[in-house]
């Protein structure tokens, strides 16, 4: 994991202009010293992996927000899709038939899982 070069804490924010990685108190701290640094982009870390994410942004204070890059993305999306594959699989009884609630229940959780999906969103802590 890498650690806040001035506390040691998690870093939560990378700061090229600054070339370093901060939390989130001590990246408010240092770009809240004046309007100059305030005006650097820093862009969040994923939650997961710690790797830079799509989201950046600059001002006086960026505040908390649970972020994951592309790539942990892809692989809780991949995932989920297996998850449902697996249920679909295990609803299959031995003989190889459905029951039609099944199918009608199933139908009815992909299109649940299907608006979840979309549902997903980063946003800032306040």
């Amino acid at each position: 994991m890498k650690r806040c070069e001035l506390c040691s804490h998690i870093a939560r924010v990378c700061c090229q202009s600054d070339n370093a990685s901060l939390c989130y108190v001590c990246d408010q701290n240092v770009h809240s010293a004046n309007f100059l640094v305030a005006k650097h982009s820093r862009t969040l870390l994923c939650h997961k992996c710690q790797s830079p994410t799509p989201w950046t942004a600059s001002g006086l204070h960026l505040g908390h927000a649970a972020t994951v890059c592309v790539d942990c993305l892809d692989e809780y999306s991949s995932q989920r899709r297996e998850n449902r594959i697996g249920q679909e699989n295990h609803d299959v009884h031995e003989d190889g038939e459905t029951d039609d609630d099944d199918m009608e229940s199933s139908d009815e959780s992909e299109s649940e899982n299907d608006d979840e999906d979309a549902e997903i969103q980063v946003v800032p802590w306040l």
